[in-house]
């Protein structure tokens, strides 16, 4: 009853304020706004900025049909995508293509036709609005006209798959640890084989301390981020850049090596985190800005 009460005064005093002249009134709605939003907007500012901290990477594959096909997506890319890619705020751009030699186990017979392109995003809106903004983009279009209108007859590539990642909290955004001349990028994509122990997998990065490991042996990252859509889920993906092959030799013996990843890789908690593991030694195209 008291309860019901203290609502029939609260109303009766609605009432009574909104009956007082147009002046009086809206400096009570003012005063009752302000008041409102002073306990909402904390909530929605550290919301936003929660969104904001963590970017949303996409790694695409292109396929190709041919040697040719790759080249001159590559040429379009350096001279026309990147750079409207940059205009329309996702930046850094990475641009990568895999060969035979640094990767003897696929036993490829010849360098790979494909090209992974990841492109960073600081918003989900930004993933939305993106494909607009590049239609939108007037020296993008006249630039790369030659590939943007293809005819179907000699399309460009053949088609393009898209993992949409969400970048772990101990690696919010992507980095571009080292630009040297000779640098090689390595691709790892972890299976899991229940979306619980995918989670876990995650956990065991971010608060099991193998982002730390990582880091102090030399394992120094591009990205970690988990697979929300995309092919082979659940998954996480993350990538590596050395300067060298030698840095990247010497970094995961040192990782291999450390007392407290032997311990971790061995707790209870974290066993059949994953299922299957894919390993890819990359080089950055002439277009690639990591």
């Amino acid at each position: 009853m008291a309860e019901v009460n203290r609502s029939e005064l609260c109303n009766a005093k609605v009432s009574q304020e909104l009956r007082r002249p147009n002046l009086q009134r809206r400096d009570f709605l003012t005063r009752s706004g302000m008041a409102a939003g002073a306990l909402a907007l904390p909530k929605l500012g550290q919301a936003a900025k929660k969104r904001s901290d963590k970017q949303y990477l996409e790694l695409r594959t292109y396929h190709f049909a041919s040697p040719e096909k790759q080249q001159a997506f590559e040429k379009f890319l350096a001279d026309a995508a990147v750079l409207a890619f940059n205009r329309a705020a996702t930046r850094p751009v990475g641009v990568f293509k895999l060969l035979a030699n640094d990767n003897p186990d696929l036993k490829l017979t010849s360098d790979g036709t494909d090209l992974y392109v990841l492109i960073p995003h600081n918003s989900f809106d930004s993933i939305t609005q993106f494909s607009a903004r590049l239609a939108a983009d007037k020296v993008f279009q006249q630039a790369g006209d030659a590939v943007i209108h293809a005819p179907k007859s000699d399309p460009a590539f053949i088609r393009y798959e898209s993992n949409l990642l969400l970048a772990f909290d101990g690696f919010p955004q992507v980095k571009v640890p080292t630009q040297a001349a000779g640098r090689l990028l390595q691709l790892r994509i972890y299976e899991s084989h229940t979306n619980e122990r995918g989670r876990k997998k995650v956990e065991m990065f971010n608060q099991g301390g193998e982002l730390a490991i990582f880091a102090r042996s030399g394992m120094t990252g591009v990205f970690f981020g988990q697979s929300v859509i995309g092919s082979k889920l659940p998954n996480l993906i993350y990538m590596l850049a050395f300067p060298t092959a030698e840095d990247q030799k010497k970094a995961w013996d040192t990782f291999r090596n450390d007392p407290e990843w032997k311990r971790l890789s061995k707790a209870d908690e974290y066993k059949d985190v994953v299922s299957n593991i894919t390993n890819l030694i990359l080089r950055p195209s002439a277009a690639s800005q990591i």
